[in-house]
């Protein structure tokens, strides 16, 4: 059994990293660090855990092998090196820090240390992305040249998140999750990016709306679009390919299942279910298909495999760095409002 700390105890610490640890055969949650005494009284409540107050009161724990950051986004980068420099095995709410020069230097603690580096992109098991990454696969509509993916809602950040020091902007927060789709859907390597940022209602300065086309070396244009002030949503994703076109409306049904910690009875409306339409052996072609399940278990069952087997770790550092690199030319983009190619690194 893997000893783990969690560092942090607001939404994604209780929510989300608590109960997935604990449905992660090979791992036992130990200890919650937080500085506010009535999340440490809940977290004891709640959890039935032992609570301290910071980092290093958890690092003190020698036992605690793992360590999982619930925390702003602008100390992942510091707290990661502290507790891999200290000889624990990290893992790293989305997003993994502010910039590819943090997701760098993070990289190297763990590789000078021979520690596990890891960042929560939980939705990489997201049905409705599952669902794409599939029919594409299936080779439904051809090969795919746009892809629109968009998450509406009307509400205010709340908290940290409303502050861009401290969270990156509305685009480091669901922003990080549909980029990092991009780069898993797209099988090509991402050259520019064009974003544009707008503020108009909300408490804070983070942005209220963003949207960002990245363009691919094989020509595909992969628009990801985030709103706080959409009264109707978009389709979760509309996709269009040489042969067919397929949407898909709704965000994938997990999270309210597993607020009442019952994730393996998460189920969606069927109005939900992706539409295609195709052609297929010369045939015009109209299906519904039934959503790709997959389940944010998975994600902490694989860190589990990894340090107690010796798994191939599924959402590796280097993966999330191409992450940071389209987040820091999105980041220049809005500021410049040009379009900013994609940073390569050069392997010597």
């Amino acid at each position: 059994m893997i000893k783990t700390g969690i560092v942090g105890y607001g939404f994604a610490g209780r929510s989300f990293h608590s109960y997935l640890i604990g449905l992660a055969k090979g791992l036992t949650l130990s200890t919650i660090a937080t500085r506010d005494p009535v999340r440490q009284a809940a977290a004891q409540v709640e959890q039935g855990v032992a609570t301290c107050e910071t980092i290093d009161d958890l690092l003190m724990d020698e036992d605690i092998q793992l360590v999982v950051l619930a925390t702003p986004h602008d100390v992942h980068a510091p707290m990661a090196i502290q507790a891999m420099d200290a000889g624990r095995h990290v893992v790293v709410d989305k997003v993994m820090c502010l910039t590819a020069g943090e997701a760098d230097a993070m990289i190297a603690a763990s590789e000078r240390n021979g520690v596990m580096l890891s960042v929560f992109h939980n939705r990489r098991w997201d049905w409705d992305f599952l669902t794409m990454k599939q029919l594409i696969s299936d080779d439904l509509i051809g090969d795919p040249f746009l892809i629109e993916t968009a998450v509406f809602r009307y509400r205010g950040l709340r908290t940290w998140r409303a502050s861009k020091a401290q969270s990156g902007g509305l685009l480091y927060d669901w922003g990080a999750h549909l980029v990092d789709q991009a780069l898993q859907l797209v099988p090509s390597e991402p050259i520019t990016v064009f974003c544009d940022g707008q503020k108009h209602l909300w408490h804070g300065d983070t942005e209220d709306h963003v949207k960002c086309l990245i363009r691919f070396e094989n020509g595909t244009i992969f628009s990801a679009e985030v709103s706080n002030l959409a009264r109707i949503p978009k389709p979760r994703w509309y996709v269009l390919g040489t042969r067919g076109s397929a949407v898909k409306v709704g965000l994938d049904p997990q999270e309210p299942y597993m607020m009442r910690e019952e994730i393996d009875a998460a189920e969606e409306p069927a109005e939900h279910r992706a539409r295609v339409s195709t052609e297929l052996n010369g045939i015009a072609t109209e299906m519904t298909l039934d959503s790709v399940r997959g389940s944010w278990k998975s994600y902490y069952q694989n860190i589990s495999d990894v340090l107690n087997q010796g798994a191939e770790l599924t959402v590796t550092p280097e993966s999330v760095r191409k992450v940071m690199t389209v987040l820091d030319a999105a980041t220049v983009s809005m500021e410049t409002g040009e379009t900013v190619k994609v940073e390569r690194r050069v392997v010597n």
